[in-house]
């Protein structure tokens, strides 16, 4: 085959995600033709749906070597391959290199919703940076308005409408975590006094879109409107609350916010921190994760308890002890994905490890999925000290809910705290030590333990966190009730308490609707 037919060939391999067959053709094809460009961003495709983020990030700067950007399809290519390069990278906890390549990527793209779409990126990789300040995200937004020039905001426009129109927007109406905390608000308002609109960018259906769809009072599925088509269709539904459930998450549709097609609109839940837009109003949170308000540019609704409504997503049964009664020594874990892992938490969790003899420390994460992820990730805990006998790096599984009958202290991260993650170890009897800063982002632990009765195991300073951990590592008791108690404590607690939270909810949407200048 010449080289043309290998790359048509390995092309059908990857299709059909025979990637082993796929890379040995890559391999012929670069042999014969090492600057083929285009087999190394085959290659990375092959690496990435492989979870190898350490393989992908070298097969994107090969290309990246190669590639002319004064070639309108080569530099195209440069731009998927720069954004592909920021994915890796937040994958392995590398945030300022990721934000650098999606800024890059969205100087190389000519389309504005493109290049949005990579800053939005970046601003969601910036929740990871434990350095990351409000002048920080606040030059990230100002880089995003940049992307706004095509956008035409309507005017402002107040309705009289004998009940609420509420529009829903996300692009992850779906299993998603982000229904986990909204599926309760978004079909449980009083259908007396609320119209729910959805306006969906879903591309594949699956049951959880089936059953929204079913549940709703109005659906719009926007997913193949553009922006300006999207924002029209709400201002024809005269919506009077938009709340967008995305924020600058994957998928967004913030531009469509920007037109200002609504009264009113809200961010949050779906996305941890400002959308720097001057479109969105407010932005939902409670006075646990309030933190500080300069890290917004919305007005923040804050809500007396909880600004979420956890839905278990399991009903499997915590394990009946904590592993240490077996196995006679503590074993701390950390299923939180591994980009959230900072260098500030790796020093924390190896002096907890220092002061807990004999204990150990389990990472569940995708990145562990190849034995590149694991050594990567491995030479990096050396660097810290770690005892890697001491450490066990598990591939993510399906069943990973039911692997927390092998941790008995669960630690978060930091600065992006766990949301579901943490809310999953709690079901499942696993007590989780939480620090959290000033910034909403970081608080959202605080908030989900302050709503259990557990505020205690959430701290305001690295040292409080050690000392936390290990005094709870010694109290085998407390350990054990921990495990009997925990799931009943979050059942009936604020967080899933969803008659109270969407009452609460209500009377936020109806005192803006009520505040807002009289309909002429």
């Amino acid at each position: 085959m010449n080289t043309e037919e290998l790359y048509a060939a390995a092309a059908e391999q990857y299709k059909a995600k025979k990637f082993r067959e796929a890379l040995k053709l890559l391999a012929e094809l670069r042999r014969a033709e090492p600057n083929h460009k285009k087999a190394y961003t085959l290659e990375a495709c092959i690496w990435e749906d492989s979870s190898n983020y350490v393989r992908e990030i070298d097969a994107l700067k090969e290309f990246l070597q190669r590639a002319n950007l004064n070639a309108p399809d080569e530099r195209a290519m440069a731009a998927v391959a720069l954004s592909g390069l920021g994915m890796a990278c937040r994958q392995l906890a590398l945030p300022q290199a990721a934000i650098n390549y999606f800024r890059e990527a969205a100087r190389l793209i000519g389309d504005n919703a493109a290049a949005a779409e990579r800053i939005s990126a970046a601003l969601l990789t910036g929740c990871h940076a434990e350095d990351f300040k409000p002048e920080n995200f606040q030059a990230l937004h100002a880089e995003y308005k940049n992307y706004l020039a095509d956008v035409e905001p309507y005017p402002r426009r107040f309705y009289n409408h004998e009940r609420i129109r509420i529009g829903f927007m996300s692009a992850d109406f779906k299993l998603h975590s982000v229904m986990l905390w909204s599926s309760a608000l978004l079909t449980g308002l009083d259908k007396a006094a609320f119209a729910v609109h959805c306006y969906s960018s879903v591309k594949i259906y699956d049951r959880v879109t089936n059953y929204l769809k079913r549940e709703v009072e109005v659906w719009r599925d926007i997913s193949s409107l553009t922006d300006a088509e999207a924002a029209h269709l709400i201002r024809d539904d005269e919506i009077d609350i938009l709340f967008d459930l995305s924020g600058h998450t994957a998928g967004n549709r913030l531009r469509v916010a920007a037109y200002k097609p609504a009264s009113v609109q809200i961010s949050g839940i779906g996305y941890m921190n400002s959308t720097g837009l001057d479109a969105v109003d407010y932005f939902l949170t409670d006075k646990y994760c309030a933190g500080d308000a300069a890290y917004f540019t919305e007005k923040l609704l804050i809500l007396p308890h909880s600004h979420v409504c956890f839905i278990a997503p399991t009903k499997s049964e915590p394990a009946a002890e904590p592993p240490s009664v077996k196995n006679g020594f503590v074993t701390f874990g950390s299923f939180n994905q591994y980009g959230k892992v900072t260098d500030l938490i790796l020093r924390t969790w190896k002096r907890i490890l220092d002061a807990v003899p004999a204990s150990r420390l389990i990472l569940k994460q995708k990145v562990f999925n190849t034995s590149d992820g694991r050594e990567y990730v491995g030479k990096r805990l050396e660097r810290f000290g770690f005892d890697l006998a001491r450490v066990e790096m598990r591939p993510y599984t399906a069943n990973y809910l039911e692997q927390y009958a092998d941790v008995d202290i669960a630690l978060d991260t930091f600065p992006y705290t766990g949301g579901v993650t943490t809310c999953e170890a709690l079901y499942m009897g696993v007590p989780v030590v939480s620090l959290y800063g000033d910034r909403h982002g970081t608080r959202f632990g605080l908030s989900i333990l302050s709503n259990i009765g557990s505020e205690e195991l959430a701290v305001a300073t690295p040292d409080d966190y050690v000392q936390r951990a290990v005094v709870l590592a010694k109290d085998k008791e407390l350990l054990s009730l921990f495990r009997t108690n925990l799931r009943g404590r979050l059942l009936s607690s604020r967080l899933m308490n969803s008659t109270t939270y969407v009452r609460e909810v209500e009377a936020v949407f109806k005192n803006l609707v009520r505040s807002r200048p009289p309909v002429i």
